[in-house]
């Protein structure tokens, strides 16, 4: 981009969702007026993004459910090429590989419900989603799946979702093509707005 170019469309709605994550601390409790602790939320959005596309879906699930946020990141971080990226993630699927988890999300247990979002790769959840369910008890929770996709849908995601969280009550995905900003933020808060009263 030139000097003094105007911002892009994805660099704002990138700014955008980055603000909306960072101004409440990961998986901590929020504060009132006063500065007193409100009561603890109930509900946490965990998500991983490689783009940015998951981010900017995780950021408004944040502001319209004044949840909780937890990224989930690799302890070893992924190549930055989108192609590497796909092909180490399929070479550990294949061999049924959960690569190590930069951390684990604090406090799971006080959560009633978590909104789980993450990207395609390869036609399945990353192997980070698996290491994410493994690591953490589910059970008795609503587990809400939130998905981006490049164009070839969700593939076998949803069923590797079942598998590693047998014990949590799983509730419809929400599955949006990635890079549609405006139309990804009118759609999910239209499906916020719906889901609401389902709850």
């Amino acid at each position: 981009m030139k000097a003094g170019a105007p911002p892009t469309r994805r660099a704002l709605m990138t700014s955008l969702a980055a603000l909306s994550l960072t101004d409440t601390p990961r998986a901590a409790a929020s504060t009132d007026r006063d500065g007193a602790n409100a009561p603890a939320s109930t509900v946490l959005v965990a998500y991983l993004s490689r783009s940015g596309n998951t981010r900017v879906v995780a950021g408004l699930i944040r502001r319209a459910t004044r949840a909780d946020v937890f990224e989930i990141r690799s302890a070893v971080p992924y190549p930055d090429e989108y192609l590497a990226t796909v092909e180490q993630a399929r070479q550990e699927r294949d061999r049924g590989i959960e690569p190590a988890l930069e951390v684990k999300a604090p406090d799971l247990g006080r959560y009633d419900t978590v909104y789980l979002g993450f990207p395609i790769w390869g036609e399945t959840a990353p192997p980070l989603i698996r290491s994410f369910l493994s690591a953490h008890d589910l059970a008795g929770k609503t587990l809400i799946p939130f998905i981006t996709h490049g164009g070839y849908g969700v593939g076998s995601s949803e069923r590797v979702i079942a598998q590693h969280a047998p014990g949590a009550r799983l509730r419809r995905s929400f599955v949006m093509q990635a890079d549609q900003e405006r139309q990804t933020m009118e759609r999910v808060e239209g499906w916020l707005r719906t889901s609401a009263g389902a709850r």
